[in-house]
């Protein structure tokens, strides 16, 4: 069994109690310790003994991953301000936090994990349902395990009239649970169908935005089709993250769970970091496969660095971003050209963006204005969001969105949700878009989704 060696919260409750009771305020009491090394996996599976409200993040090019179990403060908006609403009720929670937290490290202490739909109003229907058009939670209890250890969180909202006995009581049985697994016999899940949506019809869709581009200023639209899996029972989500986190060890694994809904992914695109001030961004446009020798993956690679159609995609997407950042950071530093990003199915155009975040400013400050990036919306930006909602049949969600994570010190890191599939019972939809321009061939368009549909594919039971 493992052991553990945690410290008892009480005394540190009643005295924010006593506080909570004194100002008339709710108050968040964050107590972060050190604990023995601690499976993200083995955490996240024993969190469903406590609340259907998970979240899940492993970082891309780092040790990094956070796991989040139930809910100690969650924030909801919608609307045209949603960010800026979001960034003032954090603000508002991280000005009333008790902290107890000797680590001081990033992603400890009370971190908000969530993401924002892609529109900034929902869309009633299939398959979002139990979704929020955007949510930011503060776990009630946050594993964060980086190269030096694992560290538990317990974030605790004390209002005035709080029972502290019960309150305690009832946390150290959690925390108990938590930390101490108890091994579950997996269930094999074996998938019965695949359905694509109204392919043809999909593809009709991007025939008309090809003519559609040659009459306004409408540059370039992203449109997505839809993929349903039916499975023979409901999937393992901890299985599906341990298979992504194998397969997929170049991107970024992330569930985030509402109303027994998973939205689960593995996304190689970063839309910001930003630690310790300093800011990092990523562009990632322009798609081709892995080759089965070395020989032929480099002449994949070489042919996407040449091809024009893709390249003035992701220029597209470096000036937007570029433009972005610069509003909100300085020393902006873009590379000239872009290099290869490689996963195991597919290879991508990178190019990395460094600068560092002036005063005044936060991460959400630079979410807000990159999302959509051409990448996955278009240009101009706000024109191709509207003809988005105009065309799509698909209702996105989270797709194609920020997610991510940021704690009290102004670090935190969002990506962009693709590679990715929302799974509920038995059923799982999976999501994957191009990037349509004058010159763009639906039938070529559509094969490029079913690329881009293999990562997921292949951890569901599909072919890969």
């Amino acid at each position: 069994m493992l052991q553990v060696k945690t410290f008892h919260i009480e005394d540190k409750i009643r005295k924010v109690h006593k506080e909570a009771q004194r100002t008339r305020q709710s108050l968040l009491l964050s107590v972060t310790e050190k604990i023995e090394g601690m499976d993200p996996f083995a955490f996240f599976e024993s969190g469903k003994q406590i609340d259907e409200h998970r979240h899940f993040w492993k970082s891309a090019d780092e040790d990094f991953t956070l796991v989040g179990i139930s809910s100690a403060v969650s924030i909801t908006k919608e609307g045209e301000d949603r960010f800026p609403a979001m960034e003032k009720d954090l603000l508002g929670w991280m000005n009333r936090v008790r902290s107890w937290n000797p680590s001081d490290k990033k992603g400890t202490g009370a971190v908000a994990l969530g993401g924002f739909g892609f529109c900034e109003v929902s869309v009633a229907g299939e398959p979002w349902e139990t979704f929020p058009n955007s949510n930011m939670t503060i776990p009630k209890f946050l594993l964060t395990n980086d190269r030096e250890g694992s560290y538990l969180t317990t974030n605790l909202l004390l209002t005035p009239e709080e029972d502290v006995e019960e309150i305690s009581m009832s946390v150290e049985e959690e925390k108990e649970r938590l930390l101490h697994p108890v091994e579950e016999e997996g269930v094999s899940v074996r998938l019965e169908e695949i359905e694509e949506v109204r392919p043809e019809e999909w593809k009709q869709t991007i025939a008309e935005a090809t003519e559609d581009l040659t009459k306004g200023s409408l540059r370039k639209v992203v449109l997505a089709r839809e993929v349903r899996l039916t499975f023979d029972a409901p999937a393992s989500i901890t299985k599906v993250l341990q298979d992504l986190s194998e397969m997929q060890n170049a991107s970024y694994v992330f569930c985030y769970e509402h109303g027994g809904a998973y939205f689960v992914g593995a996304t190689p695109e970063r839309l910001v970091k930003v630690e310790h001030d300093e800011l990092f961004s990523a562009c990632l446009a322009g798609t081709t496969l892995r080759g089965d020798t070395e020989d032929e993956d480099d002449e994949l690679g070489d042919e996407l660095l040449q091809d024009e159609k893709n390249r003035v995609e992701h220029d597209y997407v470096v000036q937007m971003i570029r433009s972005a950042v610069e509003q909100y950071a300085e020393e902006v530093d873009v590379p000239e050209g872009p290099s290869l990003y490689k996963l195991r199915n597919l290879q991508h155009l990178y190019t990395p963006v460094k600068a560092r975040l002036k005063e005044g400013y936060s991460l959400l400050d630079v979410v807000k204005d990159l999302h959509p990036t051409p990448a996955l919306g278009g240009l101009p930006q706000q024109e191709a969001v509207e003809y988005i909602k105009n065309h799509e049949e698909m209702n996105r969600g989270w797709y194609a969105s920020p997610i991510g994570w940021i704690d009290g010190g102004r670090n935190g890191e969002f990506a962009v949700a693709i590679r990715s599939a929302l799974l509920h019972d038995n059923k799982a939809s999976l999501f994957a878009g191009c990037g349509v321009v004058e010159s763009s061939d639906p039938e070529s368009e559509y094969e490029e989704t079913m690329v881009k549909f293999k990562p997921m594919l292949a951890v569901l039971g599909g072919k890969e």
